[in-house]
């Protein structure tokens, strides 16, 4: 009867065994079953993430489409109303409507794209253009009499054949070596060709013109006033002081100098050892530079406050720690060609 017992017992025995070994499994099911979910969760809340980034990007891309869509119009508009008061309205009325063109660009270049921005630049440079004829053809035009003084003759001479006319020289811009219009172009005014010298434009000679400083070697150069647009080429350990430019500066093959620029677009070429104090509404372009640095803008002078409303800049607005490098691509590493120009070391006082 014993046997018996030991013999039925054994099989209960085994047949709780099997509970034994399905008990620990059981924590580990458990904690499969609770980071699944999780897993889904967080792919879930992933995908969830992309959707919406993608939604913002559709967004703003309809936005930016729409704000694109409002310039054109908005710029045709007012084009066309400036072109006819050029042909028959009030000059001082196109020149504050053309103000204001130059002003809905400059606001906008934030979202247009590039071929935009130039179709829109070479629209108001036209236009500036042919303000200035305008203006020139309006201008009461000065009579010039010249009397030649009669010598009588020495008795028993001939008279003396009269002397073909000459034709009259063009006045030359302010100071020492005027810089020339390119061929079939507008007349620039600027300066080229002097040497340690101060030179000097004012409102007046710069109001929307195309200004050329070409070939200077250590010369000081001031232009107060309003131009349309700045190159400078070839000057070596030269200070350029410059008013804002309504569009934009060229500074190409410079070495050694020190420009203080305020524009809407900035781009430097082959210009080495020289530092930038800019006030620049796009990203300035540098170009086969070396050793060149930047700082904001810190130049003033009486009325430049009138010269940056009708340059149509924004104040408010400067991008002159942002250069985009064309001979730099790696998008990890700053380029070695430029840098800012430390707080400490910034210059505060011109004159």
């Amino acid at each position: 009867m014993e046997a018996a017992g030991e013999a039925a017992a054994a099989p209960a025995e085994e047949l709780r065994a099997p509970a034994a070994f399905v008990a620990p499994l059981q924590p580990e099911m458990a904690a499969a079953a609770v980071v699944l979910p999780e897993r889904l969760q967080r792919r879930e809340a992933e995908r969830q993430q992309g959707v919406e980034r993608q939604r913002q990007k559709k967004e703003a891309q309809v936005v930016k489409e729409e704000q694109s869509e409002f310039f054109v119009a908005a710029f045709a508009r007012e084009r066309e109303a400036v072109e006819a008061l050029l042909a028959a309205g009030p000059l001082e009325e196109a020149a504050a409507r053309l103000q204001g063109l130059q002003k809905l660009l400059t606001e906008s270049v934030r979202f247009l794209a590039p071929y935009e921005v130039r179709q829109g630049q070479e629209a108001v440079a036209r236009l500036q253009g042919d303000l200035a004829a305008r203006r020139q053809e309006l201008q009461p035009k000065k009579k010039f009499a010249f009397r030649a003084l009669k010598k009588e003759a020495a008795p028993g001479s001939e008279p003396r054949p009269a002397e073909p006319a000459r034709p009259a020289a063009a006045a030359p811009a302010a100071g020492r070596g005027p810089a020339e219009g390119e061929a079939g172009g507008p007349p620039l005014c600027g300066f080229s060709g002097a040497e340690n010298e101060e030179l000097e434009l004012g409102p007046a000679e710069l109001l929307q013109r195309d200004v050329v400083l070409s070939e200077l070697r250590g010369c000081r150069v001031r232009l107060r006033g309003n131009a349309n647009t700045l190159r400078v080429r070839d000057c070596r350990g030269c200070t350029v002081l410059c008013g804002p430019v309504s569009t934009s500066a060229l500074v190409d093959g410079c070495s050694d100098c020190l420009l203080v620029l305020a524009c809407q677009q900035l781009r430097t070429h082959r210009t080495r050892d020289s530092r930038f104090y800019v006030q620049v509404t796009s990203r300035a372009v540098i170009e086969d530079c070396t050793k060149v640095s930047f700082a904001p803008y810190a130049w003033s002078y009486p009325g430049i406050e009138r010269d940056f409303e009708s340059s149509g800049l924004d104040r408010n607005r400067n991008n002159w720690n942002l250069v985009d490098d064309f001979d730099w691509l790696a998008t990890d590493k700053p380029s070695p060609n430029w840098s800012l120009i430390p707080e400490q070391e910034r210059i505060s006082c011109w004159d």
